[in-house]
């Protein structure tokens, strides 16, 4: 009996694409009221196949794979045109199931219990030693794991009724904007993947916060800062001195997110440091990312923007930008611009992981 997003080509029946890359009739279902436990149970059914299904969380929308099945992960990296030298974070059920992805070493696990409990569910991945079970394709080699407890209550549900950890990149083609919505998926991966499970927007908007963490004889630990988000250096100085990584291999990322490009549109992006550092070329289309908005922007009156689009119009508040960064930056991608001009914001708190992430998107390979 097909399931309905086998209409076409039917689980592992897909065809090929000259890329060796299966072409999928890509479903859309609603995780709503009445619709929640059906997408649950179609979710799980294709995960338990080897299959990947787009899942929604509070940071942005993931592609799951069965952590412990190498060919469905195989899947992720495909559909994705992701690097193998990436590794993926793992997502687990409960705290419970952290033993089955990770060695917690004795001189840690005061830290980890704590940040545990005060973070999770939630964006926070921690980099701890990786379990043997976990295939090395996911770590991409690495003797460590990326690993996390989503806040979401579909992918938790998903999660626990699996009854293994996900590993769950963003949703995206690598090195793009990261998805916040099933719309935003659909665009990136229709036709590479078998369904997607629409929950609505995300929560937070931007990727979770990384850290691994060196353990100090006498003194707090301190955590290696891999990558910002929503969980920000102020909540972490509670529980040890936050450092950021100092240098990241270009070929050898420690952590997934790392790489020097990336979360980029296609159209060019220009991060400014301050208004006079604009010099438009004539007879190119503008558009300017604004923080507030054009009536709060030092930036608004420099040029005849085509657009000017605000992460948080009028109010500035940093974690409305975070929400709306990814979704602005995909409206913008799609106008038809020439390039996208984006103003600075205050790195302090949510604002260290926005400029993050436009610094990454700004750069060009």
């Amino acid at each position: 009996m097909l399931l309905p997003f086998e209409l076409k080509f039917g689980i592992g029946q897909q065809r090929l694409t000259g890329h060796d890359r299966p072409v999928f009739e890509t479903q859309t279902i609603q995780a709503a009221d009445d619709d929640f436990k059906n997408a649950v149970r179609e979710a799980v059914t294709l995960l338990r196949a080897g299959e990947v299904v787009a899942l929604p969380t509070e940071t942005v929308y993931g592609l799951g794979a069965d952590a412990f099945n190498p060919e469905a992960v195989a899947k992720v990296f495909a559909a994705k045109e992701r690097p193998s030298f990436d590794p993926l974070i793992v997502h687990i059920g409960s705290v419970t199931d952290l033993k089955s992805v990770a060695i917690v070493p004795d001189e840690i696990s005061d830290t980890v219990n704590r940040l545990i409990s005060e973070f999770w569910p939630g964006p926070l991945t921690l980099i701890l030693p990786k379990h043997p079970d976990v295939p090395d394709l996911v770590t991409s080699g690495l003797p460590t794991v990326a690993v996390r407890q989503s806040a979401h209550p579909v992918f938790r549900a998903i999660n626990k009724e699996l009854g293994r950890p996900i590993a769950a990149p963003s949703a995206n083609r690598f090195g793009r904007i990261s998805p916040t919505s099933a719309s935003a998926v659909s665009k990136e991966l229709d036709g590479r993947i078998p369904l997607i499970v629409d929950a609505g927007a995300c929560s937070e908007g931007l990727e979770s916060t990384i850290i691994s963490i060196e353990p100090r004889e006498g003194k707090k630990p301190i955590f290696r800062l891999h990558r910002a988000g929503p969980i920000t250096k102020e909540q972490l100085q509670a529980f040890g001195k936050v450092e950021k990584l100092k240098q990241v291999s270009a070929d050898q990322p420690l952590a997934p997110g790392q790489l020097p490009s990336h979360y980029a549109p296609l159209t060019p992006l220009i991060l400014l440091e301050s208004p006079t550092d604009f010099k438009p070329e004539p007879g190119k289309k503008y558009g300017l990312l604004s923080y507030k908005g054009e009536d709060d922007s030092p930036y608004a009156d420099i040029h005849d923007w085509e657009m000017i689009e605000a992460l948080s119009p009028g109010s500035g508040k940093l974690a409305e930008a975070a929400i709306r960064l990814f979704f602005t930056m995909r409206l913008m991608d799609e106008a038809g611009l020439d390039c996208i001009v984006a103003e600075p914001l205050s790195e302090t708190g949510l604002g260290v992981a926005i400029m993050d992430r436009l610094r990454r998107a700004s750069v060009r390979e």
